[in-house]
């Protein structure tokens, strides 16, 4: 820093212009950021962001001595004697300024007759931004101060956290007092406000796989959430001032060293992204991860290991945070009439349970694990949530050394609670989850990097839980209200242990179908229901991959559908566990699509369970036929029209239509002797096409390669007439449909040709089966998930004239798996070595 100052002394003795001496402070500081890697990787959290900070300090006052010297010459007063206070703000102010952060900086002054003070104000913000510094800046004079609070409340938290840098101290005093009159103003407003502030971020933030440390569930937000509350309420300047009076030195410590850990993470991020980065993102997980010092482990690799102990440090400081918020605030947004200070609301001793919340008194003394259990059992069903009291109560549960019988008896009871997922979402916002359930250690902070989860193993089994709790699908809500009341119980214990194996080194449902047996075994479960929970847990994505990927109207994969599952009542089950699980992975997962195709496949397996005979395809479509045959509207048709009915070409449209629906597509293909169309845009985009005319597949499908097709079917009706129709998985905007509309018209041009790039297939990938039915062949491909994919294949298949009857697209985790069932003409199987070739890369 001294040499700087010389050089600049120096150009100012020569008279040199700002630029020049502009390009030294700049060079000076992109100097210093070069230098930060080294920096970074030799020192922690806090102790990079106090030393940065402090150099950034240095900084600033080195660049307004400069305009000091500049504006006063050689006639410079002493800087004290000046009006003007630099003062830090926000993370700036706490010493926890990271990289890329902005430089919260408020410039205090005093208008003083003989001091030009405007002028150097603005020049120093100019220069500042000159020199790459990201200043954050306000200028306020000292009068002003407390009226800007009382204006825009919304600056009082970073005005709270005023570090003074350097300048007038006469000044800084004065504002010293300010703030106290500041933090004692409006407390009860500030506090409401930052309170929901801190709730909708949250909202916006969950935890997630890809986590916000900054902004998000457990991050440095949350910290600040303390400190902004202990110094309005209480008036300390560290809350650690709060120690032994509102939280023990052994919780302090748990929680400054999770939040330790998360500066290290932030540090790292930005060194890593050279830009502001908060967000712990897969790709930059392995650079990240080895610069945290994590290895490479035989059962876990560096990614798992920096991503659990994230993850553990963003729990720790919520749990603090969240907590310790609560108990100082309590007093200030607590109304003279609070229902906690009227008896009717009292439950028991300390207990208060408040519409369909259960709270507790922060005096409330800690019991024994068991007696908390058995506390938790007594409640009635209407306790739906539980306030953070409650959780801090429950979190200093005196836990015993291991679990005895009695305490295994209370935990079986427990499970088997009506309303089990808030009792459980209790158990690990207290951190007894792994207490209460041993089994579950593994899954606790367990990462997912599968590109289909969103959160974490543990977050992701109790989410399941609660789904099943709420089930929006009126089908499978359904189903679950004809359970009896213990087999309810026991599909919410699925819902919970479903991934139980993940975190071992075996495949999961192995493990975890062995832990489940383990759990049930120890707890005195009936020997059925131990088996039916196991077998559930086992195959508890089976339905959706059958659903999803394979033709769930060939007899030969519904029998080994059901073979599974061995009765009817596990097919229920596993349905509704199903519906949870996949609901559990995000708000936007359970599609319609998704719910129409594990529908189907629920009511094509039921019969197996019945009547073997009723899978076969002809028997089938002769059930359907006879239904068709009793209702109003098909004997009101003239003779010719019910033999075109009865001797459609195609089986599938028996299989998957319902008999209204096939009734009006024949009716309809009657009066067609070219084409018509109908687009449906609601709740996704459906495209249903009958033609006699010639329809160039390949071409109508390469147009649309912008929309993600999810199913597609192609039914011979009669006449040489076909019906098709393609599912999209989303609408559309309303302007794109008169686009869509124009690329169906020009589809009926037989000339019209499209370029498709040829996507990446390999041979061994794909599954060719000329005995998938009697009248079916099926081919299976699996690829990485490219653009045009689909609408490739297609263009073969019309290369080779081959006749697709239904066609099934789907991907997760960036793999595409399309099923294509095809009419045995003689053309495919026959072919299929040309039509490898034709679809297949060497690479």
């Amino acid at each position: 820093m001294s040499e700087i100052n010389i050089l600049v002394e120096d150009l100012i003795s020569n008279n040199a212009k700002d630029f020049e001496i502009s390009k030294v402070f700049k060079k000076y500081f992109k100097d210093y950021l070069a230098s930060i890697d080294t920096t970074v990787e030799t020192t922690g959290g806090k102790d990079f962001f106090v030393k940065h900070t402090k150099e950034t300090d240095k900084f600033i006052v080195l660049l307004y001595k400069y305009m000091l010297r500049k504006h006063f010459g050689d006639y410079q007063p002493m800087s004290t004697s000046v009006p003007i206070t630099l003062i830090a703000l926000g993370s700036y102010g706490r010493e926890q300024l990271c990289i890329y952060s902005d430089v919260d900086l408020m410039i205090l002054y005093e208008d003083t007759r003989g001091y030009n003070l405007k002028e150097i104000m603005e020049e120093l913000i100019t220069l500042a931004w000159d020199c790459g510094l990201k200043l954050g800046s306000r200028v306020h004079e000292l009068k002003e101060v407390e009226k800007a609070v009382k204006e825009d409340i919304t600056i009082k938290s970073s005005i709270l956290e005023s570090r003074m840098i350097y300048g007038s101290k006469h000044l800084w005093y004065g504002y010293q007092n300010v703030l106290r009159r500041i933090r004692k103003t409006n407390q009860k407003e500030f506090v409401l406000e930052k309170l929901e502030e801190h709730k909708q971020r949250l909202l916006k933030y969950p935890l997630k796989m890809e986590p916000n440390i900054k902004d998000g569930y457990g991050g440095m937000r949350e910290a600040n959430m303390i400190f902004w509350m202990a110094t309005v309420i209480y008036g300390v300047s560290d809350i650690r001032q709060l120690s032994e009076k509102e939280f023990s030195e052994e919780e302090y410590k748990k929680y400054r060293t999770a939040l330790e850990y998360i500066f290290q993470v932030r540090s790292a991020l930005h060194n890593i992204a050279k830009k502001k980065l908060d967000v712990v993102n897969f790709d930059v997980l392995p650079e990240l991860s080895s610069k945290l010092g994590f290895e490479h482990k035989p059962r876990m690799t560096k990614e798992r290991q920096c991503m659990a102990k994230i993850l553990e440090s963003l729990h720790r400081v919520h749990f603090f945070s969240t907590i310790m918020v609560k108990k100082f605030t309590r007093q200030i947004i607590t109304n003279k009439e609070h229902p906690l200070e009227v008896k009717k609301y009292r439950y028991k001793k300390n207990l208060y349970i408040i519409e369909d919340k259960l709270f507790s008194s922060f005096y409330n003394k800690p019991k024994k694990l068991i007696e908390l259990l058995e506390e938790l059992i007594e409640l009635p069903n209407e306790v739906q949530h539980f306030d953070r009291s409650y959780i801090n109560y429950a979190s200093q549960s005196i836990l015993p050394s291991k679990l005895t019988k009695d305490i295994k008896k209370v935990i079986k009871a427990l499970l088997f609670k009506e309303n089990l997922y808030p009792i459980i979402k209790l158990i690990y916002n207290a951190r007894l989850f792994q207490s209460v359930i041993p089994i579950a250690k593994k899954i606790v902070n367990q990462p997912q990097f599968d590109g289909y989860h969103q959160h974490p193993v543990d977050v992701h089994s109790i989410k399941t839980l609660k789904k099943l709790q709420e089930i929006h699908d009126p089908y499978v809500k359904e189903i679950y209200e004809s359970l009896e009341e213990k087999e309810r119980a026991l599909v919410r214990l699925v819902c919970l242990f479903h991934d139980v194996g993940k975190g071992r080194v075996n495949d999961h449902h192995l493990s975890g179908e062995k832990l489940f047996k383990n759990l049930t075994t120890s707890l005195d479960f009936e020997h059925n229901d131990i088996q039916l929970g196991a077998l559930l847990v086992r195959y508890h994505n089976m339905m959706s991959k059958v659903a999803s990927n394979e033709d769930i109207y060939s007899e030969k994969i519904i029998l080994s559908f059901t073979a599974l599952l061995k009765s009817e009542l596990a097919l229920k089950m596993l349905y509704v566990v199903t519906y949870a699980d996949i609901s559990a992975v995000g708000e936007t997962v359970y599609k319609s699509s998704t719910a129409s195709l594990l529908r189907q496949l629920y009511l094509q397996a039921l019969p197996a369970f019945e009547n073997k005979n009723l899978l076969n395809e002809n028997s089938r479509r002769i059930a359907k036929m006879d239904t068709i045959k009793k209702s109003k509207q098909y004997k009101e048709l003239s003779n010719i029209m019910k033999k075109k009915i009865q001797y459609i070409s195609s089986n599938q449209i028996f299989l998957q239509k319902k008999a209204k629906d096939i009734l009006d597509i024949a009716i309809k293909a009657n009066e067609i002797s070219t084409y018509d169309y109908e687009i449906k845009n609601a709740p996704t985009l459906i495209i249903r096409i009958i033609r006699k005319q010639p329809l160039n597949l390949g071409f109508l499908l390469g147009k649309l390669e912008f929309l993600n097709i999810s199913t597609m079917n192609i039914f011979k009706l009669y006449d040489e007439k076909k019906f098709f129709e393609i599912k999209f998985s989303e609408a559309v905007d309303e302007e794109d449909l008169l686009y869509i509309s124009q690329i169906i018209e020009n589809s009926f041009d037989m000339d019209k040709k499209i370029n498709l790039k040829k996507p990446i297939i390999l041979k061994e990938n794909v599954g060719i089966d000329c005995n998938h039915t009697t009248y079916l062949a099926a081919m299976q491909v699996t690829a990485k998930d490219q653009k045009g994919l689909f609408a490739y294949i297609a263009k073969v298949f019309d290369d080779f004239s081959i006749e697709i009857e239904s066609a099934k697209v789907g991907s997760i985790k960036g793999m595409a798996k399309d099923l294509f069932l095809i009419e045995k003409n003689g053309r495919f199987c026959s072919k299929q070595d040309e039509i490898l070739n034709s679809l297949c890369t060497d690479e």
